[in-house]
């Protein structure tokens, strides 16, 4: 047989494209050089079940194709799948395995749905754990689920069944649509934030616990707002007043503040520091407002006796009590210091603090500074104000019963109270003598003629020595007290 050009030409034309078909079928669709393991790398996949998988069947990573199923075999713990994915797809290692259908009827495949895209990636030989895998239901069981279901509804209303559910959802597959999708989208992001939606079930006890202990006074409350809207409805023509007027009123007040703004400043930070005080001494105050309304009733208590007579007042008791305690004079000027009752100017204040310096759980003036309480550390006692912000401790000078000699005499080297430092003599000479000399007053023993003078010393007068006189009931009750 002899073969003309053209013929060759035909024949060479032929082979051609007989080899270009051979080579796309064999590199594009059947994928020799994966089927050989070439630019592809193996993954085991581990399942409790087969689910419905095959070999062959395809492997997706975001949607997109990136191998398949090589070999589906058996294990004593379930069922591993071996995936040949692409090596050019980088494919992090923190994800989850899912084997989903493509229809009712089968056609599975595995879903690769990544947790970190930060991970490492899939390399050949890694092995994706059955905690991270799942296959969708056996869809026999969902079949015998739903014939069941449908046996449970009695067959003459069968009909009646599907009817009403075709009334309530027919024409409303868009909504359904849209319902299915947020509905994806919320588990998603549940799913995402699972540890904050596991703390808030879990500690939501306590508060549906105290939702249902307090359902009273949530009903109380619900009652009282009713009360108060009907109130409004019935006041209807008093509130629209107030509404309408209440441009004129806020008006009023701007001006009435604006009239206030010279001194309004000084009064708001004076409100403030009481403020603060009343956050410190809230305690105080507290018992103050608890014992008032007590006070008040003890003291009613007292006219009851002469209630509805001729003298009706307050029952009091002349028990006379003289000296019992007697008077603190610890923690006071000396006597060398103290002015007499005859001088009526205003001298300087002295530096040190005044007040009975005796210890604490003394008999005497019990109710002194030295036991005021200290709001901001409870428990201590201290007569002012720095002792009670530091870690300083209260020290009396003596024991107080020091009745003769220094009042303030003490052991325990404190500094003891004085005046303030004289005014120069060149600055009073000439008030001094427009002065008449001051008259000096002491109190005295009427039996003795004894009294302590403004020198510390104590003096005896004869001439103020009381004479003699029967003793009577009366004067008994003028008889001084002594020691």
């Amino acid at each position: 047989m002899r073969l003309t050009k053209w013929i060759k030409i035909q024949l060479s034309i032929f082979a051609t494209v007989a080899v270009v078909a051979g080579f796309v079928m064999l590199f594009g669709y059947i994928k020799v050089p994966a089927m050989l393991g070439i630019g592809h790398y193996t993954v085991t996949m581990q399942l409790t079940r087969a689910g419905g998988l095959y070999d062959t069947a395809n492997v997706t990573y975001r949607g997109t194709e990136v191998g398949r199923v090589t070999a589906i075999r058996l294990t004593p713990g379930g069922v591993e799948a071996d995936l040949s994915l692409r090596s050019d797809i980088r494919i992090p290692s923190d994800l989850q395995a899912e084997v989903h259908s493509t229809s009712a009827i089968g056609e599975q495949y595995v879903a690769l749905l990544p947790r970190n895209g930060d991970a490492p990636p899939l390399k050949n030989g890694d092995v994706i754990a059955l905690a991270d895998t799942s296959v969708p239901p056996d869809i026999g069981e969902l079949l015998d689920a739903t014939d069941r279901g449908l046996q449970a509804i009695p067959g003459e209303d069968l009909k009646t069944v599907i009817d009403e559910s075709y009334t309530a959802v027919g024409g409303l597959g868009p909504d359904i649509s849209r319902l299915v999708d947020g509905s994806t989208r919320l588990a998603i992001d549940a799913d995402a934030h699972i540890g904050p939606i596991v703390d808030l079930i879990d500690k939501s006890g306590p508060v549906l616990d105290s939702q249902a202990d307090s359902a009273d006074d949530i009903h109380a409350w619900a009652a009282n707002v009713a009360g108060l809207t009907r109130q409004v409805k019935d006041n209807d023509t008093a509130v629209a007043g107030i509404i309408q007027d209440g441009a004129q009123v806020a008006d009023e007040a701007r001006q009435l503040i604006d009239r206030l703004q010279p001194s309004l400043p000084v009064l708001m930070s004076n409100l403030a520091g009481i403020g603060r005080l009343a956050v410190t001494y809230n305690a105080g105050i507290e018992q103050l407002l608890v014992l008032i309304p007590m006070g008040v009733q003890v003291m009613a208590g007292g006219t009851v006796a002469n209630r509805d007579t001729k003298h009706p007042g307050l029952v009091l008791s002349f028990n006379l009590n003289l000296n019992l305690p007697p008077p603190c004079t610890t923690g006071y000027l000396p006597a060398q210091q103290q002015r007499i009752p005859s001088m009526v100017d205003t001298p300087d204040r002295p530096a040190d603090d005044l007040y009975c310096r005796i210890p604490q759980d003394s008999w005497m003036a019990v109710r002194g500074a030295r036991n005021l309480p200290c709001m901001a550390k409870p428990g201590k006692r201290a007569p002012t104000a720095k002792m009670c912000k530091s870690d300083e401790l209260y020290v009396p000078l003596n024991e107080g019963f020091n009745w003769k000699g220094d009042p303030n005499g003490t052991l325990s080297g404190q500094d003891i109270p004085q005046r303030p430092p004289a005014v120069p003599a060149s600055a009073t000479t000439a008030s001094a003598e427009a002065m008449p000399p001051p008259i000096a007053t002491a109190y005295y023993d009427p039996a003795t003629g004894k009294y302590l003078g403004p020198d510390g010393r104590v003096h005896q007068q004869a001439d103020l020595v009381a004479v003699a006189a029967e003793t009577t009931w009366q004067s008994l009750l003028t008889t001084p007290y002594r020691r």
